[in-house]
């Protein structure tokens, strides 16, 4: 049984201890009335302040930090993000929503901060927010988690590296029990093998809790190999901490075999209505729009199937100090559109490589802290949560750029705010 599923069966059992999920669906949307924010003055102070005291007002939150252009007084706050400091690359930063999300740790109405000097970005992810909602929200949900390190070793022979294997399979809870003793949060859950010629990878996968994990990782793996180099009896010719093996900051084809990060799936549907009026296209135009480009991508030879992701998630990785470099494997994903029985819009986004966290890293810092805060979800028990967010973000995104390609007014949204 894959864990995948196993993942998955338990969610939905937990889900059905409540309620079915479309009561939760029903009673959210009953719940929610949408409150939009100044979208009109870009680039007034008064513009920014209107936007600021609607946060405030309705999510409780102030942006002293954010709002403020003086910087930081005590640098000593940086230590650990940060080496040869000499200032700030001050980028603006816009409010996308609200979002409505259903999911199992993310509920409810979300704005989202996006940092971005890209002219149109945020107007264009606002108004795939605004379709969403409208809709009655996005469904997310993450269903499954871990982080990988590879280290490789080498032996003079496949002799020697046979008896290797044969003594590290009997390794197991002494690897759990060095995880354990290496750090408060990871927890190792699965551990595999490679071999190549007369070299083999060790693939350990571990969750991380609420941290986006890659230092932890290591760390443990680190612990881990200082224990097979003193206690194997065939010690390997050479050895490295990661082989490339793990996928790490690299867009591959093992994205769909694992999970690196978090794996979270997003869906909607949308009445052929709200189609016309907000997106101003059709569920046939957008459908056929996402076949021929999925051909398009085929001959291009990209991995997996998705519009604009990236501009999204590496503004929201700005925003709340994530590992903007993840990027490059967070965008192997896969989205479908597709015409339903009653002629209304079926849209959704698959993630397999969501690699965030809501601590550690940079989300302590203080304007990053804030845009974590502004979703409430600085702090331990948000991972989940912010990785259903950051999917639903993306499929929000997929929405808009479709029909404005499909309906002909990408280039005109792109004159009147891109330049």
């Amino acid at each position: 049984m894959s864990r995948d599923f196993k993942n998955f069966k338990s969610i939905m059992e937990e889900i059905d201890k409540k309620k079915s999920i479309e009561k939760i669906i029903k009673q959210q949307n009953a719940e929610h009335t949408l409150h939009s924010f100044d979208t009109k003055n870009h680039y007034t102070e008064e513009g920014q302040n209107n936007r600021l005291d609607f946060l405030k007002d309705h999510k409780g939150v102030e942006l002293p930090i954010l709002s403020n252009n003086s910087g930081i007084e005590d640098i000593s706050v940086l230590k650990g993000n940060i080496e040869n400091f000499i200032g700030f690359s001050k980028i603006p930063t816009g409010l996308a929503g609200p979002l409505l999300i259903n999911g199992t740790e993310a509920s409810g109405q979300y704005y989202i901060p996006l940092a971005t000097t890209e002219g149109a970005l945020v107007a264009s992810y606002n108004r795939g927010c605004k379709a969403a909602s409208l809709a009655g929200g996005i469904r997310s949900i993450c269903v499954s988690e871990s982080v990988q390190r590879s280290p490789i070793f080498r032996f003079k022979n496949l002799i020697e590296l046979g008896k290797f294997l044969a003594w590290a399979v009997h390794q197991n809870e002494k690897f759990e029990e060095i995880t354990k003793q290496s750090s408060n949060y990871a927890k190792l859950v699965n551990w595999k093998t490679n071999t190549e010629g007369n070299q083999v990878n060790l693939i350990f996968e571990f969750t991380t809790g609420d941290a986006s994990g890659q230092n932890m990782v290591t760390f443990c793996t680190s612990e881990i190999c200082k224990y097979i180099i003193e206690n194997t009896p065939i010690k390997p010719s050479v050895w490295y901490i990661e082989s490339n093996l793990s996928g790490d900051k690299k867009s591959n084809y093992q994205s769909f075999q694992n999970v690196r990060g978090k794996k979270v799936i997003s869906e909607i549907n949308i009445p052929r209505a709200i189609v016309e009026r907000v997106l101003k296209s059709t569920p046939e135009k957008m459908a056929d729009y996402w076949q021929t480009s999925t051909v398009s991508l085929v001959q291009l030879g990209t991995i997996g199937i998705q519009g604009h992701i990236a501009n999204g998630l590496t503004a929201l990785f700005i925003a709340t100090g994530q590992d903007a470099a993840c990027i490059s494997e967070v965008t192997v994903a896969v989205n479908r559109f597709s015409v339903t029985d009653d002629g209304d819009l079926y849209v959704s986004l698959t993630m397999p490589n969501l690699i965030v966290g809501t601590v550690g890293g940079g989300t302590s810092l203080p304007s990053q802290r804030e845009c974590l805060e502004i979703m409430d979800c600085y702090g331990t028990g948000n991972g989940k949560k912010f990785a259903e967010i950051c999917c639903a973000l993306a499929l929000a995104g997929e929405l808009s750029i479709a029909p404005a390609i499909a309906s002909g007014h990408f280039v005109m949204a792109h004159q009147k705010l891109g330049r």
